[in-house]
């Protein structure tokens, strides 16, 4: 069992961070449509575990390995559950954040625990599932990081049809019909690969992006240097990178802001002011405004409607998250 508790002492909300976003539930991921658990596979001593975690219905959460997949060894073991809290980002201190919500009549029902975005193990992972978002309807998405993690991933021993998503290795060692024929991924496939070779080669670090040390500023530029990422792309890296000012901005966050603000006429700029008293949590604050609903629980509670339909170059929308 994990305690579900973040850095500062304050409570996770187990649910709410598993229906963070919508890239949250790409394979090798499997959410539970109300939040209580998490299927996954992951990659521990160069072995690839299926892993779930559910929630115990109040403050913890339980990492198993289902008893097919045999049973890992304790160092193993202590890796997964790693991963796991690395995943949920318990070593995330949003306290302060609450605090300010607090105040705030329209998000002062996050202090139960909401906020986490869910991310992957590795930045890698993170960043080419965001490319495999921009410019597409979500079913292509899911058609391009389905084919990714299925075609290339690590198997589960004795599970081939279950894999862990694939190493830079592994993607750069796909050539580029695999990119054009099975993952169809257009333009994207020389983005996915270069990014992968260069990586895997040494050229370019991108886990070093998670080191708090780094400027805001700085990382953004290291991501815009990234072929195939943009300003929607560098926002939405940014939020799982744990640096929130900036607002995600697209295509469905802005008519649902309009919704649910009823400014049917607002700009970006007048967006960003109504969330500026925020600060470093400015982004995650519009986007927990935008999001309330997602949880069954909060549906009642929430004034304006989801946006429907399958929206392009969404990362996070309900159409996405529940796809």
């Amino acid at each position: 069992m994990i305690e579900l508790t973040g850095a500062g002492g304050e409570p996770v909300d187990f649910a709410r961070t598993l229906l963070s976003h919508g890239v949250a539930d790409l394979p090798p991921n499997v959410i539970a449509a109300d939040g209580s658990s998490l299927d996954t596979v992951l990659v521990a001593d160069g072995r690839a575990w299926p892993v779930r975690v559910t929630s115990d219905g109040g403050a913890k959460a339980r990492v198993a390995v289902p008893p097919g997949a045999g049973a890992p060894p304790s160092e193993t073991r202590a890796q997964l559950i790693s991963l796991v809290r690395h995943m949920l980002r318990l070593d995330e201190d949003l306290s302060g954040f609450y605090a300010t919500a607090a105040a705030d009549p329209v998000l002062a029902w996050i202090e139960s625990g909401a906020g986490r975005m869910l991310r992957s193990p590795t930045v890698f992972e993170d960043i080419i599932k965001t490319i495999c978002t921009t410019n597409c309807a979500w079913s292509a998405t899911q058609r391009m990081v389905g084919a990714l993690v299925g075609e290339l991933g690590t198997s589960v021993a004795d599970t081939p049809d279950l894999r862990a998503f694939p190493s830079a290795e592994q993607l750069a060692a796909a050539d580029e019909s695999f990119y054009r024929e099975v993952a169809r991924a257009g333009y994207r496939g020389a983005y996915l690969r270069t990014l992968a070779t260069d990586v895997a080669e040494g050229r370019v670090d991108v886990e070093a992006f998670d080191d708090p040390e780094l400027p805001d500023d700085e990382v953004a530029e290291r991501l815009l240097a990234i072929a195939g990422v943009g300003p929607y792309a560098v926002a939405h890296m940014m939020m799982l990178l744990g640096r929130y000012r900036r607002l995600i901005l697209d295509s469905w966050t802005r008519p649902k802001y309009r919704s649910v603000s009823g400014r049917s006429r607002i700009t970006d700029k007048g967006i960003e002011r109504a969330f500026r008293r925020y600060r470093e949590f400015a982004g995650l604050a519009f986007w927990l405004t935008l999001t309330e609903d997602w949880l069954p629980s909060r549906v009642e509670a929430v004034a304006g409607a989801s946006a429907t339909g399958e929206p392009e170059g969404s990362a996070g929308s309900p159409a996405a998250r529940q796809a």
